[in-house]
């Protein structure tokens, strides 16, 4: 059984009015259509079948419609994953009154028409993170965003590693002042599946498609972690980035996937390379406005890190760290015990007693990385039925688009210091 919002400490805020009504004693249904049916587009189709699975949901998620460009690999992706039906034009789907929720999981370049367009139309919306490729983007979909939720329309930006119950947890400890003022912040996401240069071109690697690399593909995950385990904003950056392979060989075909228009693949195809055009790896420091330091690491090409996300936090009472490849565990370092007994505590995060566990298994039986993206779709659900705006926002999104972009100014100069506005 789901225990509430409060309780997961995402700090919703009560605005407007739900969507779909419900019928005494039966909950009522939430038609999903989903654009795109590729990596993210699989991982949020599993979200959304196995939520109403284990958690009681105040809304029976429907899997009504999924939208891909080709049509025979929509409609087969649409049988392998379990929606009803396929499109080949986001828009039709957005036009059908029997949607009542836009799913985006297509490249950033696609977010804001999109997403507006849903928004407009009376839709809900969940998108894929980063919230776009560009501030002014992100700024129009917030705007965007805003006036849904005066209509009772909910919007969420998808920073899943926020439902990993043992970052709740650390959320919690720094907000109930458990390690005291926080004083440093160190952040690293460290993958390697490019480190290769003979694997080929793909969007991510495509500026115009991307927005950027790996600050944005998986820095701004970093950002949205320290903003939410810490509570503060960063001031100001200074920073670098770095592509170690600016060539890479053209895949033999595009590949296909997405929705009404080109949304995935390199747009070319064949023999030959093609020139990445976005950052491989980017380091930068940064100012919370509560004073701390912060120092923050994204890379793709750490030799051995598959998905490491690490996050320690240093406070004047005690220090926290987490490791994504170790997700069940919080590390915790509590300042005030003896010298001759004090050290790191491993924290298995596995009691019913801690946000979204008690839907799953036994204490110490594990959960994994998609568990984040079912408590993603359980969050939003409620939210939506209670009429509640659902976090973390597109104004959320908007406040990491603009880390990102100062970080892009800041390492065009040559690492200046670069205020970040709010």
């Amino acid at each position: 059984m789901s225990s509430s919002n409060d309780a997961r400490d995402n700090g919703d805020e009560k605005a407007g009015t739900t969507g779909s009504p419900r019928r005494a004693g039966v909950a009522s249904t939430l038609a999903i259509g989903l654009v795109g049916h590729a990596f993210m587009g699989n991982v949020h189709s599993h979200a959304w079948r196995t939520a109403p699975h284990f958690f009681d949901l105040p809304l029976r998620p429907e899997r009504a419609v999924l939208v891909g460009r080709d049509a025979d690999r929509a409609a087969q992706a649409a049988r392998q994953l379990g929606w009803a039906a396929a499109e080949t034009d986001w828009r039709r789907m957005i036009e059908r009154d029997d949607i009542d929720l836009v799913d985006i999981c297509t490249p950033g370049d696609t977010h804001a028409e999109i997403a507006v367009a849903a928004l407009d139309a009376g839709k809900h919306v969940l998108c894929e993170k980063p919230l776009a490729n560009s501030v002014a983007e992100a700024e129009a979909m917030a705007e965007a965003a805003a006036r849904a939720a005066a209509r009772g329309i909910r919007s969420m930006v998808g920073f899943t590693y926020r439902r990993v119950p043992a970052v709740v947890l650390a959320h919690r400890m720094v907000a109930e002042g458990r390690i005291g003022r926080i004083r440093h912040v160190r952040a690293q996401y460290l993958q390697d599946w490019l480190a290769d240069p003979d694997v080929p071109m793909s969007w991510r690697l495509e500026k115009d498609r991307a927005g950027s690399g790996a600050l944005g593909d998986i820095g701004a995950h970093i950002v949205d972690l320290t903003r939410y385990i810490t509570g503060q904003e960063l001031t100001g950056v200074s920073a670098l980035l770095e592509t170690f392979v600016r060539e890479r060989p053209l895949p033999a075909a595009a590949s296909a996937s997405a929705t009404g228009g080109s949304l995935t693949g390199t747009g070319t195809g064949g023999d030959g390379t093609g020139e990445v055009t976005v950052d491989d790896a980017t380091v930068f420091v940064g100012r919370l406005d509560g004073g701390a330091l912060a120092t923050f690491e994204a890379t793709r090409f750490a030799l051995g890190r598959k998905n490491a996300i690490r996050i320690e936090i240093n406070g004047s009472l005690g220090s926290l760290a987490f490791d994504f490849e170790d997700m069940n565990v919080l590390q915790f370092f509590d300042g005030s015990e003896p010298a001759a007994t004090a050290g790191f505590r491993r924290i298995l995060v596995t009691e019913p007693e801690h946000p979204y566990v008690s839907a799953w298994w036994p204490a110490g039986h594990g959960l994994g990385y998609e568990h984040g993206f079912t408590h993603q779709v359980v969050d939003l659900v409620e939210a939506i039925a209670a009429g509640e705006d659902p976090v973390p926002s597109f104004a959320d999104g908007l406040q990491v688009q603009r880390v990102l972009d100062a970080v892009e100014r800041s390492a065009a100069a040559g690492g200046d210091w670069t205020r970040i506005p709010r």
